[in-house]
Protein backbone atom coordinates (compact mmCIF):
# COMPACT_ATOMS: atom_id res chain seq x y z
CA UNK A 1 0.00 0.00 0.00
CA UNK A 2 1.11 3.50 -0.92
CA UNK A 3 0.60 5.98 1.55
CA UNK A 4 0.55 9.77 0.67
CA UNK A 5 1.46 11.91 4.21
CA UNK A 6 0.86 16.07 3.40
CA UNK A 7 1.85 18.20 6.05
CA UNK A 8 2.00 22.01 6.36
CA UNK A 9 5.45 22.41 7.64
CA UNK A 10 9.00 20.45 7.68
CA UNK A 11 8.80 19.98 11.47
CA UNK A 12 5.45 18.22 11.27
CA UNK A 13 6.80 16.09 8.42
CA UNK A 14 10.27 15.21 10.56
CA UNK A 15 7.37 14.25 13.64
CA UNK A 16 6.01 11.62 11.17
CA UNK A 17 8.94 10.60 9.50
CA UNK A 18 10.51 10.34 13.45
CA UNK A 19 8.03 7.08 13.72
CA UNK A 20 9.34 5.27 11.26
CA UNK A 21 13.52 5.51 12.64
CA UNK A 22 15.74 4.12 12.14
CA UNK A 23 14.18 3.13 8.82
CA UNK A 24 16.13 5.17 6.05
CA UNK A 25 14.50 7.92 4.31
CA UNK A 26 14.88 8.74 0.30
CA UNK A 27 14.12 12.51 -0.60
CA UNK A 28 13.41 12.82 -4.35
CA UNK A 29 12.31 15.55 -6.47
CA UNK A 30 8.57 15.79 -8.52
CA UNK A 31 7.46 18.51 -10.78
CA UNK A 32 6.36 21.03 -7.97
CA UNK A 33 7.33 19.07 -4.69
CA UNK A 34 9.66 17.17 -2.58
CA UNK A 35 9.15 13.92 -1.05
CA UNK A 36 10.59 11.71 1.65
CA UNK A 37 10.43 8.09 1.10
CA UNK A 38 10.47 5.82 3.62
CA UNK A 39 9.83 2.16 3.81
CA UNK A 40 8.93 1.08 7.53
CA UNK A 41 10.01 -2.74 6.99
CA UNK A 42 12.36 -4.16 4.73
CA UNK A 43 9.84 -6.13 2.19
CA UNK A 44 6.86 -5.14 4.02
CA UNK A 45 3.52 -4.13 2.36
CA UNK A 46 3.81 -0.30 3.35
CA UNK A 47 5.48 2.63 1.85
CA UNK A 48 4.84 6.33 3.17
CA UNK A 49 5.60 9.05 0.94
CA UNK A 50 5.78 12.61 3.11
CA UNK A 51 5.31 15.62 1.90
CA UNK A 52 5.86 19.13 3.40
CA UNK A 53 2.80 20.70 1.35
CA UNK A 54 2.44 24.36 2.58
CA UNK A 55 0.45 26.08 5.09
CA UNK A 56 -3.43 26.64 3.93
CA UNK A 57 -5.57 24.97 1.48
CA UNK A 58 -4.22 26.13 -1.80
CA UNK A 59 -1.00 25.34 -1.02
CA UNK A 60 -2.09 21.94 0.56
CA UNK A 61 -4.08 21.41 -2.94
CA UNK A 62 -1.30 22.04 -4.99
CA UNK A 63 1.32 20.08 -3.57
CA UNK A 64 -0.74 17.63 -3.06
CA UNK A 65 -2.66 17.21 -6.88
CA UNK A 66 1.36 17.40 -7.87
CA UNK A 67 2.73 14.59 -5.50
CA UNK A 68 -1.13 12.36 -6.74
CA UNK A 69 -0.03 13.53 -11.02
CA UNK A 70 3.19 12.81 -10.56
CA UNK A 71 2.27 8.93 -8.99
CA UNK A 72 -0.36 8.49 -11.68
CA UNK A 73 2.07 9.15 -14.32
CA UNK A 74 4.56 7.04 -12.42
CA UNK A 75 7.38 9.93 -12.70
CA UNK A 76 9.11 9.35 -9.25
CA UNK A 77 12.74 9.36 -9.70
CA UNK A 78 14.03 6.20 -7.22
CA UNK A 79 16.61 3.99 -8.34
CA UNK A 80 15.17 1.23 -5.99
CA UNK A 81 11.64 1.46 -7.87
CA UNK A 82 8.99 -2.32 -7.41
CA UNK A 83 5.79 -2.44 -7.03
CA UNK A 84 5.43 -0.53 -3.96
CA UNK A 85 7.25 2.35 -4.75
CA UNK A 86 4.96 3.19 -8.79
CA UNK A 87 2.02 3.71 -9.42
CA UNK A 88 -0.83 5.77 -7.84
CA UNK A 89 -1.10 5.90 -3.95
CA UNK A 90 -4.35 4.32 -2.13
CA UNK A 91 -4.50 6.76 0.47
CA UNK A 92 -3.68 10.48 1.94
CA UNK A 93 -3.23 11.93 4.78
CA UNK A 94 -3.31 15.10 5.79
CA UNK A 95 -1.56 15.14 9.27
CA UNK A 96 -0.31 17.39 11.76
CA UNK A 97 -1.02 19.69 14.90
CA UNK A 98 -3.80 22.68 15.11
CA UNK A 99 -6.28 23.72 17.44
CA UNK A 100 -9.30 21.78 19.58
CA UNK A 101 -12.58 22.62 21.31
CA UNK A 102 -12.24 22.36 24.24
CA UNK A 103 -13.03 20.32 26.56
CA UNK A 104 -13.61 17.28 24.05
CA UNK A 105 -10.38 17.83 22.69
CA UNK A 106 -7.51 18.90 25.10
CA UNK A 107 -4.18 19.63 24.42
CA UNK A 108 -2.33 16.82 23.48
CA UNK A 109 -5.09 14.75 22.75
CA UNK A 110 -5.26 12.98 19.12
CA UNK A 111 -8.56 13.99 16.80
CA UNK A 112 -9.29 11.86 13.63
CA UNK A 113 -11.51 13.57 11.37
CA UNK A 114 -14.78 11.25 10.34
CA UNK A 115 -15.47 14.46 8.26
CA UNK A 116 -13.02 17.09 6.93
CA UNK A 117 -14.76 20.60 6.56
CA UNK A 118 -14.46 23.58 5.31
CA UNK A 119 -15.40 26.55 7.97
CA UNK A 120 -15.07 29.42 5.58
CA UNK A 121 -15.96 29.10 1.82
CA UNK A 122 -19.25 30.70 1.08
CA UNK A 123 -20.58 33.78 1.47
CA UNK A 124 -21.64 36.72 4.77
CA UNK A 125 -25.41 37.80 4.36
CA UNK A 126 -27.23 39.30 5.98
CA UNK A 127 -28.65 36.34 7.91
CA UNK A 128 -25.16 35.40 8.45
CA UNK A 129 -22.59 32.84 6.77
CA UNK A 130 -23.88 30.58 3.87
CA UNK A 131 -21.88 28.34 2.40
CA UNK A 132 -20.66 27.89 -1.15
CA UNK A 133 -22.73 24.86 -1.27
CA UNK A 134 -25.95 26.95 -0.84
CA UNK A 135 -24.67 29.31 -3.45
CA UNK A 136 -24.61 26.05 -6.05
CA UNK A 137 -21.31 25.54 -6.27
CA UNK A 138 -18.73 22.92 -5.17
CA UNK A 139 -18.28 21.38 -1.89
CA UNK A 140 -17.47 21.94 1.89
CA UNK A 141 -17.44 18.12 2.90
CA UNK A 142 -15.24 15.61 2.46
CA UNK A 143 -15.63 12.21 4.16
CA UNK A 144 -13.05 9.80 5.41
CA UNK A 145 -14.07 6.00 4.45
CA UNK A 146 -15.67 4.77 7.82
CA UNK A 147 -14.13 1.63 7.76
CA UNK A 148 -10.87 3.01 8.08
CA UNK A 149 -11.57 5.86 10.17
CA UNK A 150 -12.39 2.79 13.07
CA UNK A 151 -9.74 1.19 12.80
CA UNK A 152 -7.42 3.78 13.03
CA UNK A 153 -9.22 5.25 15.92
CA UNK A 154 -8.58 1.51 17.54
CA UNK A 155 -5.25 1.65 17.46
CA UNK A 156 -4.20 5.27 17.92
CA UNK A 157 -6.66 6.17 20.10
CA UNK A 158 -8.03 9.44 18.59
CA UNK A 159 -11.37 11.10 19.61
CA UNK A 160 -13.62 10.99 16.04
CA UNK A 161 -15.07 13.86 14.87
CA UNK A 162 -15.42 17.02 12.56
CA UNK A 163 -11.75 18.57 11.66
CA UNK A 164 -12.46 22.30 10.72
CA UNK A 165 -10.59 23.77 7.79
CA UNK A 166 -9.92 27.64 8.08
CA UNK A 167 -8.04 29.91 6.26
CA UNK A 168 -7.68 32.47 9.51
CA UNK A 169 -6.79 30.60 12.52
CA UNK A 170 -9.34 30.88 15.14
CA UNK A 171 -8.23 34.19 18.16
CA UNK A 172 -11.30 35.23 20.08
CA UNK A 173 -14.01 33.39 22.07
CA UNK A 174 -16.68 34.50 19.80
CA UNK A 175 -15.09 32.99 17.07
CA UNK A 176 -14.62 29.90 18.44
CA UNK A 177 -18.23 29.87 19.44
CA UNK A 178 -19.64 30.68 16.08
CA UNK A 179 -17.90 27.99 14.83
CA UNK A 180 -19.11 26.04 17.13
CA UNK A 181 -22.85 26.96 16.55
CA UNK A 182 -22.23 26.04 13.11
CA UNK A 183 -20.28 22.97 13.66
CA UNK A 184 -21.27 21.10 16.47
CA UNK A 185 -19.70 18.10 15.78
CA UNK A 186 -16.47 19.98 15.34
CA UNK A 187 -13.52 18.86 17.43
CA UNK A 188 -10.35 20.21 15.62
CA UNK A 189 -9.53 23.23 13.23
CA UNK A 190 -6.15 23.68 11.19
CA UNK A 191 -5.50 24.77 7.66
CA UNK A 192 -4.99 22.37 5.05
CA UNK A 193 -7.13 19.23 5.68
CA UNK A 194 -9.83 20.38 2.66
CA UNK A 195 -7.16 21.37 0.44
CA UNK A 196 -5.89 18.24 0.85
CA UNK A 197 -9.19 16.03 0.64
CA UNK A 198 -9.82 18.61 -2.83
CA UNK A 199 -7.18 16.87 -4.16
CA UNK A 200 -7.33 13.54 -3.34
CA UNK A 201 -11.23 13.40 -4.70
CA UNK A 202 -9.67 14.67 -8.06
CA UNK A 203 -7.73 11.69 -8.34
CA UNK A 204 -10.36 9.48 -6.36
CA UNK A 205 -8.14 8.61 -3.45
CA UNK A 206 -9.30 8.15 -0.17
CA UNK A 207 -8.62 10.54 2.52
CA UNK A 208 -7.68 10.92 6.30
CA UNK A 209 -6.66 13.52 8.09
CA UNK A 210 -5.20 13.12 11.87
CA UNK A 211 -3.76 16.06 14.12
CA UNK A 212 -2.72 16.02 17.74
CA UNK A 213 -3.98 19.11 19.40
CA UNK A 214 -1.10 22.07 20.40
CA UNK A 215 -3.72 24.16 21.52
CA UNK A 216 -7.16 25.07 22.32
CA UNK A 217 -9.43 26.92 20.02
CA UNK A 218 -10.15 30.08 21.23
CA UNK A 219 -8.24 33.64 22.44
CA UNK A 220 -4.27 33.17 20.68
CA UNK A 221 -2.43 32.53 24.37
CA UNK A 222 1.14 31.54 23.51
CA UNK A 223 1.66 30.09 27.44
CA UNK A 224 -0.90 27.72 26.42
CA UNK A 225 0.80 25.92 23.49
CA UNK A 226 1.92 22.84 23.61
CA UNK A 227 3.95 22.31 20.03
CA UNK A 228 6.02 19.91 21.52
CA UNK A 229 3.75 17.45 23.00
CA UNK A 230 1.49 17.73 20.26
CA UNK A 231 4.56 16.63 17.82
CA UNK A 232 5.08 13.83 20.18
CA UNK A 233 1.98 12.51 19.99
CA UNK A 234 1.87 12.67 16.47
CA UNK A 235 4.98 11.04 16.15
CA UNK A 236 3.23 8.38 18.55
CA UNK A 237 0.07 7.85 16.61
CA UNK A 238 2.12 7.23 12.71
CA UNK A 239 4.08 4.23 15.05
CA UNK A 240 0.83 2.96 15.40
CA UNK A 241 -0.89 3.04 12.05
CA UNK A 242 0.92 0.07 10.41
CA UNK A 243 -2.20 -2.86 11.80
CA UNK A 244 -4.81 -1.00 10.80
CA UNK A 245 -3.31 0.25 7.39
CA UNK A 246 -2.30 -3.67 6.48
CA UNK A 247 -5.94 -4.61 7.64
CA UNK A 248 -7.52 -1.75 5.20
CA UNK A 249 -8.73 -3.04 1.96
CA UNK A 250 -8.83 0.29 -0.13
CA UNK A 251 -11.93 -0.76 -2.17
CA UNK A 252 -14.00 0.22 0.99
CA UNK A 253 -14.97 3.38 1.06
Amino acid sequence: MRVLVATAVLVERDAVAAAFAPSPTLEYAIPGATLSRVVPTEGGPLVFDLLAAGVGPAAAAAATAAALTAAALNEQTDDRTDDRTSGPYDLVVSAGIGGGFQPEAPVGSLVLADEITVADLGAETADGFVPVTELGFGAVTHRPPESLVRAVAAVTGARTGAVLTVNTVTGSADRAAELRRRHPQALAEAMEGFGVAEAAAAHGVPVLELRAVSNPVGPRDRAAWRIGDALAALTGAFGKLAPALESWNPHDR
